[in-house]
């Protein structure tokens, strides 16, 4: 058998020679100066037995004070001492003994991590968002919080290597730099990357569970109902304010109705019957405790009944109500309606100032 000062005292000469150390374990010296490992085997193939080479690595010394990381880093790097080529042999060995040849289940080992560390957080979360049948603008949004809070610290490691300790990492920056709310939706949405990950092979576990609970809960905070002594003064600065008739318009359409903004906003002329006082908005949801027509109130249909007659020359013209919402006109930013000088969230604000200096 090999020992380490004979290794290590072996000169180069002329020819390539062998210096056995059992087992079909042998280290290799070149005329190059290279000491190789190589352990020779035999391995049964469609009836014949055949002989093999499998090359572990180089010949080399543990530095003094070598940290076990720095060990592992040197092995990865194909580097081994006498005892450790002598447990790769071992290794090697078991593998044989099972009919695997050792050199093709490195190779294919070498495959499955090259594909593993291809397989990074942000690709799988990518393909996470273009599976939901979400609004473009949602998915939009879901990745702009990913490319903020997510990707910068995950989003190249490979999905398989990434841990609790790594997760709790983002989650904590998370809160503390974009608020709990951030926080909480990247947890949710990085638990379902890695579900997506999992179901696919890709992933074992999901590590966002362990620290599930390491942010406090977000506490929702709704606002406040304005009070009835408040209401009316609502309603005159709105009289007062004298902003764009497309805000006035989408603002008391929410006012009277209740609907969305998105709703107002888009709003079409042929959405309504005055003479049944009926605003049968598309795409209402079709469910029992949500009927598929807003019924007017009186206010609300003299309202409508105003517009008509004032704007009643152009509504063969244009489709929509408010100005700029129709494909016909002139196209316009959104955000001059959706976004003007003035909103129910403005008003409402205005209410609350007005209260507070009382």
């Amino acid at each position: 058998m090999l020992t380490d000062i004979r290794c290590r005292n072996a000169k180069p000469l002329a020819k390539p020679y062998k210096l056995t150390d059992g087992k079909g374990l042998y280290l290799e010296v070149k005329p190059n100066g290279v000491k190789a490992w190589r352990y020779r085997f035999e391995l049964r193939e469609a009836g014949k037995t055949k002989e093999s080479t499998f090359a572990i690595g180089e010949y080399c010394n543990a530095a003094s004070g070598e940290t076990l990381d720095d060990a592992k880093a040197r092995r990865d790097g194909g580097r081994f001492t006498l005892s450790e080529a002598r447990d790769e042999r071992t290794k090697a060995r078991a593998l044989v003994k099972q009919g695997i040849n050792p050199a093709q289940s490195r190779r294919l080992t070498r495959i499955k991590r090259e594909l593993e560390n291809a397989t990074t957080f942000e690709a799988v979360a990518r393909e996470w968002l273009a599976l939901k049948d979400w609004e473009e603008v949602t998915k939009t949004r879901r990745l702009q919080m990913l490319g903020r809070v997510v990707f910068p610290k995950i989003g190249a490691l490979p999905v398989r290597m990434i841990t609790p300790a790594h997760v709790l990492e983002v989650l904590n920056a998370a809160a503390k730099q974009n608020g709990l709310t951030v926080a909480a939706e990247a947890k949710r949405t990085m638990s379902a990357v890695f579900e997506l990950a999992i179901s696919t092979l890709r992933a074992d576990t999901d590590p966002v569970y362990p620290v599930r609970k390491a942010i406090p809960p977000n506490k929702t905070q709704h606002k406040r109902p304005l009070e009835t002594s408040v209401i009316g003064q609502l309603l005159r600065d709105v009289e007062r304010h004298g902003g764009r008739h497309e805000t006035i318009t989408a603002f008391r359409l929410m006012w009277m109705t209740l609907c969305r903004p998105s709703e107002a906003v888009e709003a079409r002329w042929d959405e309504f019957d005055l003479d049944k006082a009926i605003w049968r908005i598309p795409d209402w949801p079709q469910q029992e405790d949500f009927p598929d027509f807003d019924s007017f109130h009186a206010e609300t249909l003299r309202y409508h009944e105003r517009l008509d007659r004032e704007f009643g020359q152009i509504i063969d013209r244009w489709e929509a109500i408010l100005d700029g919402r129709d494909p016909n006109q002139p196209e316009k930013k959104s955000a001059e309606i959706i976004k003007g000088p003035w909103s129910a969230q403005t008003a409402t604000r205005l209410s609350d100032k007005k209260e507070r200096q009382q």
